[in-house]
Order: C-alpha cells, then structure tokens, then sequence
C-alpha cells in the first residue's frame, strides 16, 4: 500500500531525522511525491509537522 504524501510527511516527522520542515519537504520531493507544497500549505497542517519535526528531533534516539 503506497502511502499519501500527506501520510508519508508525518512519518518521515516522526523519523527524528528531520529538524525543520523545509528539510522534510526536500526529502519529499526527493522520494517523488508531487504537490508537496500545495499539500502542506494549510497552515495546521504546517504548525503540526512543525512541532513533530521539532519535538522527534531533540527526542534522545535509542543506541543499538
């Protein structure tokens, strides 16, 4: 099952490897969703992938 790019936006958030969302929208268009900005333009959307971004990547990561 192929994963919207809305979908896949907030799980490459939560990855951690992604401190701003400009990054993340990069990482988007390089994985080859379309429409990455009209898709992430509202602005709750934007606020809350934001705050995800922000929050998983000062989260201390697991060693293994």
């Amino acid at each position: 099952m192929t994963l919207s790019t809305i979908e896949r936006a907030y799980a490459l958030a939560r990855t951690g490897r992604f401190p701003t969302l400009a990054k993340l929208h990069l990482q988007l268009k390089e994985d080859g969703c379309r429409a990455v900005e009209a898709l992430l333009a509202p602005r709750s959307i934007r606020n809350h992938l934001e705050a995800i971004c922000a929050a998983s990547s000062k989260a201390p990561r697991a060693e293994g």
